[in-house]
This record gives C-alpha cells, structure tokens and sequence, in this order.
C-alpha cells in the first residue's frame, strides 16, 4: 500500500487551485536493505522493486520495475565497505529517478561517506565530503537526510536543505536504562568533540564532563600518538562518546587510559559501527564493559561479539521521512536541541 497525501496547489498561470496527490515512494540500493526495509515497514510503505547488478567490468546497472512519475522519492543507501562501489550505485539511482521524472528526490545517507575528509589539512588534498554533496545535487538530488554528520560544517556543503539527525536520544535513554542508577562521567574522545559531549551531559542531568587530550600523525590515518584524560573520572562508570569507530585505537586506547585514571568502568558509545581491520578484536580485548552502537551501516555477523549491543535507527529515519513527505517539522524531533 503506498502512502497517498491529498495537497492543494495553485497553478502559476492560471491562478487556479487544484487538488494533487503527494506519493510517498521508498527505494533501496544494495549496501544495507535491512535498514531500508524496516524504515518502509514503519512507514507502511513497501520498498519500490529494483532491478541493480554489476557488469562483468564493475559498472553498476539500476532500473526501477514500476513508474515513479511525479512521486516524492526517498533512496536510502548507507556508505559502507566497499564505499565507492555503494556511492556509485546510490549516485546512479538519483539519476534514475531524475531522469523517470520523480517530483522530489531526497537522499537518506544514513551515514556521509567521505565525510572525515570535510577540510584540508595540508596542501593538495581534495575537500572530498563536498565532492560527495556537489555530486548528488548534479545527479539531481534535492535533500540529504543524514544521521549524526562528523562536521557540522557538512550542511552547507549541499545546495539544498539537509537534515541532520541525532542518535543522541536513543543512545542516552539506553544509557539510562543500563546504567542510571551509577555515578557517571561523559568523556569525548578529544578536545573538538566537548560539544557534543557537553549534550550528552544535558540529556544524562548535567553528569561531570572530561576529554581525552590526543595527537595524530598527519602522514599516518589512524594513529594516534599520544592519550591524555583531562578531568575527574575516578570511581565513575565512564561513558565514553564518539560519532564513529572505524579501526578502534583511538577508542580502545582511550578506554584504557580511563581505566589507568581510576575510571569504575567504561562504556563506548558510537553512532556509526564501521569496524574496519582490527577493530572487532581491539574493541573484544578492551576494558569496556560494552559497545553500544547503531545499525546506520550494516554489521557483519562475524564482526559481532558478546559486548557489541545495536540499537536500531530506523524509527528515527522513518520518523523523517514523514516529516519530510508531510512538509513537517525534522527540528522539533530533538526538543530544539538540532
């Protein structure tokens, strides 16, 4: 069943009004159709059929198998491993639906692929999470619903409006449930996440705040040089913040300096599990009592261990959506705090 809203608009020549119909249509690439499927679920909207396969030389093939004439299109696609491959196809299906005549064409990225690389940090390097936006605009797309962007200077990357939203509510109810009844202490993995450290202190009731003083070798990714806790957390059960753990050393070392520091225990928190290389076997033998995360990219069934716990994003994502579709308000969804 799809999801028909009656709208009235206005014709610009002849000033008449007439009443339309807004068609909600929900497509999914191949990166991640777990996620998409229980957004559409909950939105009682069936995923669109699709046809999407690779040629034998690595090119990507996409057609939709019914007409989306006029419809106002949500493609949901999480950037993931292999992630030029996913990109390409999520770009292809744009550029499908633009070219099918879709009325609207709103890219859900539940997670921004290049987003880390959103400035330069020395000479001739590309701005590449700008590339990414510039390149779905000319592919037509007209919004960007994401989750949990690592800069937040990524929403004026895209000519077009962007919704940002945040895990935050979920993970600190969870944490709530978990582990309200212990003293607690926030910690950011570094100096330039105190922000975001600072409202998941708001959202726990104010608890104490510290962060871990890092360096990193610029010729190196990955590597961090050096760990430092800048502030109280001796006998509290640290929560420890980050918006994404790729190989887990910044993480891991982090939660082993807290513990050195007379933490109680640690907890990791992180929107975006990418888990790459070592990170399921550094994050098993870390001193966390669990890793708390979203399923904004999918989690292979050999990268899950006792003290992995996945909360799932797809009633907030949905939720979106049908702000979106229903000309709604995406802010009031965080009580102001967007």
């Amino acid at each position: 069943m799809r999801t028909i809203r009656p709208t009235t608009e206005e014709s610009p020549v002849t000033g008449i009004q007439k009443t339309t119909e807004k068609n909600l249509m929900v497509f999914s690439g191949r990166a991640h159709p777990a996620l998409a499927q229980d957004v559409s679920e909950i939105l009682g909207t069936p995923l669109v059929p699709t046809s999407a396969y690779d040629f034998a030389n690595g090119e990507i093939y996409v057609r939709y198998e019914e007409s989306v004439r006029g419809c106002d299109a949500f493609v949901i696609q999480s950037h993931t491993a292999p992630i030029n491959t996913w990109l390409m196809e999520h770009l292809l299906m744009v550029d499908a639906l633009k070219r099918a005549s879709a009325k609207r064409i709103t890219v859900v990225m539940p997670f921004w692929g290049y987003s880390r690389q959103d400035k330069k940090h020395r000479g001739r390097e590309p701005i590449s999470a700008r590339l990414v936006a510039d390149m779905f605009k000319t592919a037509g797309a007209d919004r960007i619903i994401t989750v949990d962007m690592h800069a937040d200077q990524l929403q004026g990357f895209f000519d077009g409006p962007v919704d940002h939203l945040m895990a935050l509510p979920l993970l600190t109810d969870y944490i709530k449930a978990q582990y309200g009844g212990q003293q607690l202490a926030i910690v950011s993995p570094d100096a330039g996440r105190i922000k975001v450290a600072e409202r998941w202190s708001a959202r726990l009731g104010g608890v104490p705040l510290a962060f871990i003083h890092k360096s990193r070798r610029l010729d190196r990714p990955n590597e961090v040089v050096a760990n430092r806790v800048v502030g109280d957390v001796k006998g509290r059960m640290c929560v420890l913040t980050d918006d994404m753990i790729d190989t887990g050393g910044t993480i891991t070392k982090a939660a082993e300096a807290l513990v050195e520091e007379g933490a109680a225990g640690v907890v990791i928190a992180a929107t975006h599990a990418i888990l790459s290389g070592p990170a399921v076997d550094r994050l098993k033998n870390s001193p966390a009592v669990e890793v708390i995360v979203t399923n904004t990219l999918p989690i292979a069934p050999e990268a899950e261990f006792d003290k992995l716990t996945t909360l799932s994003i797809a009633p907030l994502v949905a939720r979106a959506i049908r702000e979106v579709f229903e000309d709604g308000s995406v802010t009031s969804m965080f009580d102001g705090h967007a």
